[in-house]
């Protein structure tokens, strides 16, 4: 995972995350590098200042401090010495790389007729690290399914950044592709078709259309695709059961998303938001809650536990539940589902 990411940094930066304590290492999330100023490190929920030789602080007098040149050679290898070809991605303030590592940018922007064309003068990169973990949705993932119909609950994850949105949507995707269920009632049910947008490359970290990271046996990705173009591909290409799509918000992946809906597809998608009361400040969130076209909502938090959820039902009145079966429904099922 780490390999992905060293061989982009400059020496002198390369030489500084090599010394990081083990523990620290093993728990990095970013990697803040502004230009004369202190280089700080995410890790656990924590983040510090590092120095020259590895140590961390919480002073920032106490750090090292990357200078233009270090920063010029790092823009130089995430872009492939090549700013002009990656233009598109640039004007969006953050690159992906390979193996779903995004790296934020931010500088100077050129303007168009109001409109970002271009950032220029880039004197900051936030290195967000991606992470494979099996299991991160295994206590959430019972809490959302679907009893009668045997398949997950359009679900709305929320959270603010750094909550572990998309980690819990890749493993989601993963189960979900698999017929790995979580629950031992739901053993026998099958596995469903998944298509995943990947519009930063980040679910799926797909290298030339073949994801590096585990989404099971029945996904498939429309990678470095707009969310809502790339749902309506997947309705009319590839018959969907569930669309897995990170970071909703515009008013177009609204439309796509009710689209998806109303074509008796499941919709697994993210949004940032505190909890759901912060959801519904943003209208387009708002009207998808109000309009019942999500079943369900979870909001994530970490904790020194991992990820922790709350779930909360959307089901507007009269709406049938999908009721959790009881314990002498459960043990029928199980049984039902072994082998004779």
């Amino acid at each position: 995972m780490m390999n992905r990411i060293m061989h982009l940094l400059p020496q002198e930066l390369a030489g500084i995350i090599a010394q990081l304590p083990m523990s620290s290492m093993r728990e990095l999330e970013e990697i803040r590098i502004r230009q004369d100023r202190p280089l700080e490190v995410g890790f656990g929920g924590r983040f510090q200042f590092a120095g020259a030789d590895g140590s961390l602080h919480s002073r920032p007098e106490l750090a090292y401090r990357p200078d233009q040149t270090v920063c010029s050679k790092l823009l130089e290898r995430i872009t492939n010495h090549s700013l002009y070809a990656m233009e598109e991605e640039l004007k969006r303030g953050y690159i992906t790389v390979a193996g779903g590592h995004r790296i934020g940018l931010a500088g100077r922007t050129i303007l168009n007729q109001g409109e970002v064309k271009a950032i220029r003068e880039i004197g900051g990169f936030n290195i967000r690290i991606a992470r494979e973990i099996h299991g991160a949705c295994a206590g959430l993932l019972p809490k959302l399914l679907d009893w009668p119909r045997k398949t997950l609950l359009p679900t709305l994850l929320i959270g603010p950044p750094q909550q572990g949105k998309t980690t819990v949507i890749r493993d989601l995707a993963r189960c979900i592709s698999a017929g790995s269920w979580e629950h031992p009632a739901a053993a026998s049910w099958p596995g469903r078709k998944v298509g995943v947008v990947d519009e930063r490359s980040e679910i799926a970290a797909s290298v030339r259309g073949v994801p590096s990271f585990d989404l099971g046996p029945r996904a498939d990705v429309m990678d470095a695709c707009p969310k809502a173009e790339g749902m309506m591909m997947l309705l009319r290409s590839m018959s969907p059961e569930v669309i897995v799509v990170d970071e909703i918000g515009r008013q177009e992946d609204a439309e796509a998303v009710r689209e998806a809906a109303h074509a008796g597809v499941c919709v697994v998608a993210t949004a940032h938001a505190y909890d759901l009361e912060d959801a519904r400040g943003r209208p387009v969130l708002r009207s998808l809650i109000d309009e019942g076209v999500f079943a369900a909502a979870a909001r994530l938090r970490k904790s020194q536990a991992g990820i922790e959820f709350d779930v909360i039902s959307l089901r507007r009145a009269g709406a049938p539940a999908a009721r959790e079966p009881t314990l002498s429904e459960q043990k029928q099922a199980i049984a039902r589902g072994q082998p004779r």
